[in-house]
């Protein structure tokens, strides 16, 4: 904890109150304190309440009034001119109480001052002020782990850690440190459950993971008792926890109920909404923002909707957003680079970045993962190198994990393996199992056995090989025709236990989102998707289309790897689209994993045969097919 030398350093230099202006014909002194009170309390502007403040000193009704130093103080606080408010705590002519102590450590924590409002609490216990239970509740607001352990500790020694309020701020110190055991002690041993603590509760559970625990304790409030605070602390939690569906279901659920979202609940579901590319969702929520609902269109909501319409697909639109934003700050400027990026834009990344300099925003290191990201999806390695070494020597920027991933990414595409491979043992950080899973990929890419075998057994050493791993090794064993390799590893990871990640591919019909499995058979509309699966099948090989059954990776007949390519989920899903929508609408797509060779080539002749634009966006990239071509260019 800090000392009260500290505060007294700190509150050396702070401004005295200004000069009294010229005289007046008000006569505060004939005022009675209650009316001189309420005059304070009343004061909504700065320049009025230093006019009070100035009538106040020249007739010395401060130093007879303490109730009136104290309401000047705290409304001084409550204008954020902490200098006055401080001046007048350390100026005050009778020695600070409790109240007038807890009031200034308010005023501070409410500003995020959390050392300074912990160097005016030892003041206090130096001055042998004994705190309350409202002192510990300001103090605990925000506040760090490692001095939040030392409050509770006096709190319990002063009888005030069985308080309600002091209870909550607690969870909350424990909630955001991660110690959920800790909160949930705590929480258990309330005398009486209010809507803040079970609200602290429930964000401490959905901030740590514990989603369906979160979930449990909201279930078990009284409709009533739910605000919108609570609402959204759900929601958000689902969100950020990947489950978006939840969070969509929930948000419906709350409107049905008539609870007004309000700015935090919207993001949380423009989040949700570009995790499921739920693009109609997400068009709701903007259509709300723009009929005001009391909901003010800033630069946090429209950096929210330019990223939600990148990730739904709709790249115009989140630039018609990014154009109506006032007073950008680099993270919108981030945000569209970065949906021009995924897309595999590259020119307009870049252009992006030009104006961005030229307007003076200095770029981040999210930014050159944003230009990165265009760089890989491009294959323009000389104009990567570039960017890594601006960003270096430029901005000074040092470049972390996803930078080099990006770099190896873009290289081990490329074919220069070599270059990537020694990228990584240069690197100043420990490189994590992604970075090598990213150059694993591209020694399956290029057929570098050798260097793909050295990067796995690494991963297998260490024992953080993951489900793709196995299968991009299988697949190296593969495309050499080293069917026992490929059997040998598959047995590997049936035996340490580790599943494949089965691919999903999701699409949004009527403001529903309908999820589909390899060779799903669980949809309502089965029948009709599979008819057309068929009628899909009749069109490809009218057209020439040869399935790619070289990319399956079981030793099988040529009829059984034909039939597993057919069931692909990306396949599935454009069925159902085929049949759910009209004829040229554009049908958007989202698959969790890679796209595959011959789902990537059946899909440009569906474009060209039914003349739809169809928009996939898989693992690492957007595509966008038109007219039997794809915007990657064949490179992803």
């Amino acid at each position: 904890m800090l000392s009260d030398a500290l505060a007294s350093t700190l509150t050396a230099s702070l401004p005295p109150p200004p000069p009294p202006p010229p005289a007046s014909t008000d006569h505060p002194h004939s005022f009675p304190p209650s009316k001189l009170a309420y005059l304070i309390d009343s004061s909504k502007s700065i320049k009025h309440l230093l006019q009070i403040h100035a009538s106040l000193l020249r007739h010395n009704l401060l130093d007879a009034n303490p109730i009136l130093t104290f309401k000047l103080q705290r409304s001084y606080s409550s204008l954020r001119r902490l200098d006055y408010s401080l001046s007048l705590f350390n100026h005050a002519q009778t020695p600070p109480n409790v109240f007038s102590y807890t009031a200034i450590i308010h005023a501070h924590t409410t500003l995020n001052l959390h050392a300074q409002a912990l160097s005016l609490y030892a003041r206090m216990l130096a001055d042998d002020v004994v705190p309350n239970a409202f002192t510990f509740s300001a103090l605990l607001r925000d506040c760090p782990l490692k001095p939040g352990k030392s409050l509770h500790s006096q709190a319990v020694k002063l009888g005030c850690a069985s308080d309600n309020y002091v209870i909550t701020g607690l969870i909350d110190v424990y909630s955001k440190a991660g110690e959920v055991a800790s909160a949930r002690q705590l929480f258990d041993k309330l005398p009486e459950r209010n809507l803040v603590s079970l609200t602290a509760m429930i964000n401490c559970c959905a901030k740590n993971g514990d989603v369906d625990g979160a979930r449990l304790l909201f279930d078990g409030m009284e409709e009533g008792e739910r605000d919108i605070v609570c609402w959204n602390v759900m929601i958000d939690g689902y969100a950020q926890q990947g489950r978006p569906n939840e969070a969509l279901d929930l948000f419906r659920e709350m409107l049905e109920l008539r609870v007004k979202p309000f700015e935090p609940t919207l993001l949380a579901v423009l989040s949700a909404c570009g995790q499921l590319g739920a693009l109609e969702s997400g068009r709701w929520v903007h259509s709300y923002i723009l009929m005001n609902n009391g909901i003010e269109f800033d630069v946090q909501l429209g950096t929210a909707l330019v990223d939600m319409y990148s990730k739904c697909g709709s790249l115009d639109e989140a630039r018609t957003v990014f154009d109506m934003i006032e007073d950008k700050d680099v993270v919108a400027w981030n945000a569209m680079v970065f949906g021009y990026a995924m897309h595999g834009f590259s020119k307009d990344s870049f252009r992006l970045f030009a104006t961005m300099r030229r307007r003076g925003v200095y770029p981040t290191d999210i930014t050159f993962i944003g230009l990165l990201t265009a760089c890989v999806h491009s294959g323009l390695v000389t104009e990567g190198r570039r960017y890594f070494c601006l960003m270096k020597d430029e901005y000074q920027i040092e470049p972390k994990i996803e930078h080099y991933g990006c770099m190896v990414n873009l290289l081990g595409s490329a074919g220069h393996l070599d270059e990537a491979y020694e990228l990584i043992k240069s690197m100043k950080i420990d490189p994590d199992p992604v970075l090598w899973g990213t150059l694993l990929g591209a020694c399956r890419l290029h057929g570098n056995t050798v260097l793909g075998e050295r990067i796995a057994e690494l991963l297998l050493s260490k024992n953080v090989a993951d489900s793709g791993t196995y299968v991009i090794l299988s697949g190296i064993y593969a495309a050499a025709g080293n069917w026992d390799g490929a059997a040998k590893v598959r047995a590997m990871m049936k035996g340490s236990g580790v599943q494949k990640e089965p691919g999903c591919s999701s699409m949004e019909v009527n403001n529903m989102v309908h999820e589909f499995l390899a060779g799903d058979m669980r949809h309502p509309k089965c029948k009709e998707i599979y008819a057309m699966l068929e009628e899909m099948n009749g069109w490809l090989e009218a057209h020439g289309h040869t399935p790619q059954t070289d990319i399956v990776l079981h030793d099988i007949g040529e009829s059984e790897k034909k039939r597993l390519l057919e069931v692909h989920s990306e396949k599935l899903a454009i069925a159902f689209g085929l049949i759910s929508t009209q004829a040229g609408a554009t049908i958007r797509i989202f698959n969790n994993l890679k796209m595959c060779l011959d789902c990537h080539t059946a899909t440009k002749l569906i474009s060209k045969i039914k003349g739809r634009k169809i928009v996939v966006r898989d693992r690492n990239r957007f595509h966008h097919f038109v007219d039997g071509s794809c915007s990657c260019g064949e490179y992803w």
